[in-house]
């Protein structure tokens, strides 16, 4: 297993230094998100064949993190294009040293993220599915729905001319002011708790995965920036405020 984490953080980090230089050189950051998603994808698949064994639980796990990572990539890659630019990298874009570090830490996000299924995949013995499993692949599933459909809702919210400058308030964002963030959680938790039916020791060090991304999500580059964005913009309107107070942060009707 060894051998096969460490490889996989060796190329997980030479593609994204790779980039870093290609982005430097062109002061751009559109396709930092395809990257970062396109890493996972690879990563997958890859360490699927490094196992060479192919069993279900592998086959699926594998199979719905590839299908998550197409799906944000494009989408998040066609986002940037349409807007021109990603706020996030306003002060950024034009300063390699600090362009590097956000390359890097895409790097750290795709090992951590990812790390369930780096070691599921490099078990030998196929054990028989069980209840955990299940659980995982529907956690999966739920969360997949509320990130897909989130993010249709506010592409098609924002597509409708009489929307310019207004926030988001229907649909799923009616639950939650983030209901993406809230849906790529359950994801991520959901195959750390397939995988962890294989997993043994040391190995549920993995837990990393969904703590971590959802540490960055709710502390650092998730809410706490589009937060300060929405109030900044509408902060001062009183159907913002009530939206505000009367929608859960993430978890819907709870948090």
């Amino acid at each position: 297993m060894g051998n096969s984490l460490a490889k996989a953080a060796a190329v997980d980090v030479g593609i994204q230094w790779c980039c870093w230089v290609l982005a430097a050189a062109l002061k751009t950051e559109k396709f930092y998100d395809l990257a970062g998603s396109g890493t996972f994808f690879a990563l997958a698949y890859q360490s699927l064949r490094w196992g060479g064994t192919y069993h279900t639980r592998q086959k699926v796990q594998t199979g719905m993190v590839m299908t998550w990572a197409a799906r944000l990539g494009l989408y998040l890659f066609s986002r940037v294009l349409q807007d021109g630019r990603d706020r996030r990298f306003n002060n950024v874009r034009d300063r390699p040293g600090v362009f590097f570090i956000y390359w890097t830490l895409q790097a750290v996000w795709v090992f951590s993220t990812l790390l369930p299924t780096l070691m599921l995949n490099s078990k030998k013995d196929d054990k028989p599915l069980t209840t955990r499993d299940y659980i995982g692949w529907g956690l999966w599933g739920l969360g997949f729905f509320f990130e897909v459909v989130a993010d249709y809702q506010k592409s098609q919210f924002k597509a409708n001319p009489e929307n310019a400058g207004r926030f988001i308030n229907q649909g799923l964002w009616s639950l939650s002011r983030h209901p993406n963030y809230f849906g790529e959680i359950l994801m991520w938790s959901g195959l750390y708790v397939s995988a962890s039916s294989v997993l043994s020791g040391w190995e549920h060090i993995s837990v990393i995965s969904p703590l971590f991304l959802s540490y960055l999500l709710i502390n650092v580059s998730g809410i706490p920036m589009l937060e300060a964005y929405g109030r900044k913009k509408w902060g001062a309107e009183p159907a913002y405020q009530e939206y505000v107070r009367n929608t859960a942060k993430l978890i819907p009707f709870i948090w």
